[in-house]
Protein backbone atom coordinates (compact mmCIF):
# COMPACT_ATOMS: atom_id res chain seq x y z
CA UNK A 1 0.00 0.00 0.00
CA UNK A 2 1.03 3.32 -0.58
CA UNK A 3 0.16 6.64 0.79
CA UNK A 4 0.44 10.27 -0.05
CA UNK A 5 0.90 12.55 2.92
CA UNK A 6 0.14 16.56 2.15
CA UNK A 7 1.07 17.63 5.49
CA UNK A 8 1.88 17.29 8.97
CA UNK A 9 -1.83 16.23 10.09
CA UNK A 10 -1.48 13.33 7.45
CA UNK A 11 1.32 11.98 8.90
CA UNK A 12 -0.58 11.87 12.43
CA UNK A 13 -3.46 10.69 10.95
CA UNK A 14 -1.69 7.31 9.19
CA UNK A 15 -0.18 7.27 13.27
CA UNK A 16 -3.57 7.46 14.56
CA UNK A 17 -4.71 4.47 11.84
CA UNK A 18 -1.59 2.53 13.36
CA UNK A 19 -2.55 2.93 16.56
CA UNK A 20 -6.23 1.09 15.93
CA UNK A 21 -4.54 -1.41 13.79
CA UNK A 22 -2.48 -2.33 16.83
CA UNK A 23 -4.27 -2.04 19.78
CA UNK A 24 -3.26 -5.22 20.73
CA UNK A 25 0.31 -4.75 20.52
CA UNK A 26 3.10 -5.70 18.04
CA UNK A 27 6.19 -4.40 15.82
CA UNK A 28 6.43 -1.60 13.83
CA UNK A 29 9.53 -0.24 11.65
CA UNK A 30 9.51 3.14 10.87
CA UNK A 31 11.92 3.60 7.81
CA UNK A 32 13.29 6.77 5.66
CA UNK A 33 16.14 9.50 5.62
CA UNK A 34 16.12 12.19 8.38
CA UNK A 35 13.52 14.44 8.25
CA UNK A 36 10.68 12.34 6.47
CA UNK A 37 8.19 11.97 9.58
CA UNK A 38 9.11 8.77 11.62
CA UNK A 39 9.06 11.00 14.80
CA UNK A 40 5.14 12.78 13.41
CA UNK A 41 4.23 9.41 12.72
CA UNK A 42 5.10 7.91 15.91
CA UNK A 43 3.59 11.55 17.94
CA UNK A 44 -0.01 10.68 15.83
CA UNK A 45 0.15 7.23 17.03
CA UNK A 46 0.62 8.30 21.03
CA UNK A 47 -1.80 10.83 20.86
CA UNK A 48 -4.18 8.27 19.31
CA UNK A 49 -3.61 6.28 22.44
CA UNK A 50 -4.23 8.73 24.99
CA UNK A 51 -0.54 9.93 25.57
CA UNK A 52 -1.21 14.21 26.18
CA UNK A 53 2.39 15.33 26.37
CA UNK A 54 5.29 15.63 23.94
CA UNK A 55 6.60 12.67 21.94
CA UNK A 56 10.06 13.42 20.95
CA UNK A 57 12.36 11.15 19.26
CA UNK A 58 14.49 9.25 21.44
CA UNK A 59 17.79 9.63 19.99
CA UNK A 60 20.05 9.86 22.65
CA UNK A 61 18.39 7.02 25.03
CA UNK A 62 16.94 4.84 22.34
CA UNK A 63 14.34 4.21 24.35
CA UNK A 64 11.42 6.12 25.33
CA UNK A 65 8.75 3.87 27.53
CA UNK A 66 5.37 5.18 27.28
CA UNK A 67 3.60 2.34 29.90
CA UNK A 68 0.66 4.10 31.31
CA UNK A 69 -0.94 3.46 27.10
CA UNK A 70 -2.81 0.49 26.85
CA UNK A 71 -1.14 -1.27 25.20
CA UNK A 72 1.79 -0.39 26.28
CA UNK A 73 4.38 1.22 24.02
CA UNK A 74 7.86 1.67 23.58
CA UNK A 75 9.36 4.05 20.99
CA UNK A 76 12.63 3.00 19.83
CA UNK A 77 15.28 5.69 17.53
CA UNK A 78 18.43 3.18 16.33
CA UNK A 79 19.76 6.08 14.77
CA UNK A 80 22.94 6.65 16.87
CA UNK A 81 22.89 2.97 17.99
CA UNK A 82 26.85 2.25 17.25
CA UNK A 83 26.29 -1.71 17.31
CA UNK A 84 23.16 -3.83 17.21
CA UNK A 85 24.72 -6.12 19.68
CA UNK A 86 23.66 -3.44 22.06
CA UNK A 87 19.86 -3.90 21.38
CA UNK A 88 20.57 -7.74 22.97
CA UNK A 89 22.16 -6.41 25.82
CA UNK A 90 19.70 -4.05 26.81
CA UNK A 91 17.11 -7.01 26.39
CA UNK A 92 15.23 -5.47 23.39
CA UNK A 93 13.24 -9.31 23.01
CA UNK A 94 12.11 -8.40 26.78
CA UNK A 95 10.52 -4.92 25.38
CA UNK A 96 8.62 -6.99 22.66
CA UNK A 97 6.64 -9.19 25.10
CA UNK A 98 3.37 -9.23 27.06
CA UNK A 99 1.20 -6.98 24.40
CA UNK A 100 3.63 -4.46 24.41
CA UNK A 101 3.61 -2.33 20.97
CA UNK A 102 7.34 -1.65 20.00
CA UNK A 103 7.87 1.29 17.50
CA UNK A 104 11.47 1.19 15.93
CA UNK A 105 12.68 4.33 14.11
CA UNK A 106 16.04 3.45 12.31
CA UNK A 107 15.63 -0.34 12.38
CA UNK A 108 17.83 -0.96 9.54
CA UNK A 109 20.43 -0.07 12.46
CA UNK A 110 19.69 -3.17 13.92
CA UNK A 111 20.27 -5.66 11.36
CA UNK A 112 20.93 -9.08 12.28
CA UNK A 113 19.25 -8.41 15.93
CA UNK A 114 15.71 -7.69 14.98
CA UNK A 115 13.15 -9.95 13.30
CA UNK A 116 10.48 -9.19 10.89
CA UNK A 117 7.69 -6.78 12.04
CA UNK A 118 3.81 -7.12 11.39
CA UNK A 119 4.24 -3.55 9.93
CA UNK A 120 7.30 -1.67 8.00
CA UNK A 121 6.20 1.94 7.10
CA UNK A 122 8.73 3.49 4.90
CA UNK A 123 8.32 7.31 4.24
CA UNK A 124 9.97 9.30 1.78
CA UNK A 125 9.57 13.00 -0.11
CA UNK A 126 6.96 13.40 -2.12
CA UNK A 127 7.13 16.83 -3.82
CA UNK A 128 5.11 19.01 -1.24
CA UNK A 129 4.47 16.33 0.69
CA UNK A 130 5.47 12.89 1.91
CA UNK A 131 5.10 8.85 0.83
CA UNK A 132 4.08 6.21 3.03
CA UNK A 133 4.70 2.66 1.51
CA UNK A 134 3.27 0.31 3.76
CA UNK A 135 4.29 -3.39 3.96
CA UNK A 136 1.86 -5.39 5.97
CA UNK A 137 -0.87 -8.37 6.47
CA UNK A 138 -3.63 -7.96 4.78
CA UNK A 139 -5.65 -7.35 8.70
CA UNK A 140 -3.73 -4.32 9.45
CA UNK A 141 -3.76 -3.23 5.71
CA UNK A 142 -7.89 -3.34 5.95
CA UNK A 143 -7.65 -1.70 9.07
CA UNK A 144 -5.47 1.11 7.93
CA UNK A 145 -7.78 1.62 4.78
CA UNK A 146 -10.90 2.25 6.69
CA UNK A 147 -9.05 3.95 9.20
CA UNK A 148 -7.81 6.32 6.23
CA UNK A 149 -10.26 6.47 3.97
CA UNK A 150 -10.98 9.89 4.73
CA UNK A 151 -8.09 11.49 5.52
CA UNK A 152 -4.77 11.53 2.95
CA UNK A 153 -5.15 9.75 -0.42
CA UNK A 154 -4.02 6.39 -1.44
CA UNK A 155 -2.19 5.62 -4.73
Amino acid sequence: MEWVLPDEQATEALGAALARAFSSGGVIHLAGDLGVGKTTLARGLMHALGHEGAVRSPTFTLVEPYETLSPRVYHFDLYRLGDPEELEMMGIRDYMEGGALVVIEWPERARGVLSAPECRVELADAGSGRSARIHTNDRIAGVLSEALASGSSRQ
